[in-house]
């Protein structure tokens, strides 16, 4: 029998397999799209996924970056820390998913072209997509199919505002090793460096307008790239979204189907590679509830992080001091950068 059957050829989903397969399991990948797959995504890479992907084997070309630079959109006002435990990588979406399909190949993964369907289980196993396993892990996503068909999306929090993101490429040289973020009153502007003549723009924003649009509002940002666009915008929202749990029986949940906050911090993929670690770790010993703690724990940062400064976005009192914050504590803003490090 299959031991993990997994839904989503994604980086979370992929992780999860190579992790099995390390640990000796058999493993299934439902994925309908075709290999590489994009996504609107800030495609920097913070040191604890780099590292994380090392451990398993997964090299990613990319450009790496050595610190988070906080800026005001409109006066230039800046703060910066710079990472203690090694360098982050800015990698392009679709790199990063073809060199981890390439890992799972490696190990023996099969990567099967269907959807996940209706899920049912039993005490003793788990049915998908016309097979069986001893355990589901939905890595389907922000808007997880499966997180849904079982209940367990929970809804919104109120008084709290959906936030979007957009990406587009520009063809213009990176101007700096670090990721750049530019703070106007409504939304922020992620630059990362993605390797020669390639730079990585992201949006997040409350509002729901063309990217242009969205740009205009950080001149000095706009100014620096000219007319350089280099790909097509891509997006992605609401972004956050709630999950009553992170196992359902012998379902898990991963990556971002397991709940997400906001792409603010940058910690997605660091938590969906260490998480997937944590699932197997909890599956091989035969303890799968206690991957919910587990998920909790490796989470906490990130979220408590994530939603303070979504909290002090959304004060009007506040939300224009967050960049002259950081700048007057450098101290303060360097440890803060290292803690999601």
């Amino acid at each position: 029998m299959i031991d993990l059957l997994v839904a989503g050829g994604g980086p979370a989903g992929l992780a999860t397999a190579i992790h099995g397969a390390l640990a000796g399991m058999e493993v299934v990948v439902l994925e309908p799209r075709p290999t590489p797959i994009d996504k609107a995504c800030g495609e920097g890479l913070m040191p604890g996924a780099v590292r994380g992907l090392r451990d398993l084997g997964v090299s990613v070309p990319g450009r790496p970056f050595h610190g988070i630079r906080y800026l005001d959109g409109v006066n230039g006002l800046r703060a910066e820390g710079r990472f203690r435990t090694g360098p982050g990588l800015g990698a392009r979406r679709p790199l990063l998913q073809a060199a981890l399909a390439q890992r799972a190949e490696e190990l023996g993964v099969r990567v099967l072209a269907r959807r996940v369907g209706e899920v049912r289980q039993d005490a003793d196993r788990v049915g998908a997509a016309g097979l069986t396993a001893r355990h589901l892990v939905a890595a389907d996503g922000l808007h997880s199919p499966v997180r849904r068909g079982l209940g367990l999306a929970a809804p919104p929090a109120p008084g709290r505002p959906p936030r979007y993101g957009l990406r587009r490429h520009y063809a213009v040289e990176p101007w700096s090793d670090l990721v750049e973020v530019h703070w106007s009153a409504r939304s922020e502007a992620y630059v990362t460096p993605l390797g020669p003549g390639r730079v990585g723009v992201a949006v997040l924003t409350t509002e729901r307008a063309p990217f242009d649009v969205q740009l205009a509002r950080f001149p000095l940002l706009g100014a620096r790239l000219g007319g350089a666009a280099g790909s097509p915008v891509l997006g992605a929202g609401p972004l956050r979204q709630r999950a009553r749990v992170r196992v359902a029986g012998r379902v898990l949940f991963v990556g971002d189907a397991a709940g997400y906050v906001d792409a603010l911090t940058g910690e997605g993929l660091t938590l969906a590679v260490t998480a997937a670690g944590e699932l197997v770790r909890c599956v091989r010993e035969g303890r799968p509830q206690a991957y919910e703690r587990a998920w909790r724990e490796l989470s906490r940062s990130y979220r408590a992080l994530t939603t303070s400064l979504l909290w002090a976005r959304r004060q009007p009192r506040l939300a224009g001091r967050i960049v002259p914050c950081a700048a007057r504590l450098p101290r303060v803003f360097t440890h803060a950068v290292n803690l999601l490090a």
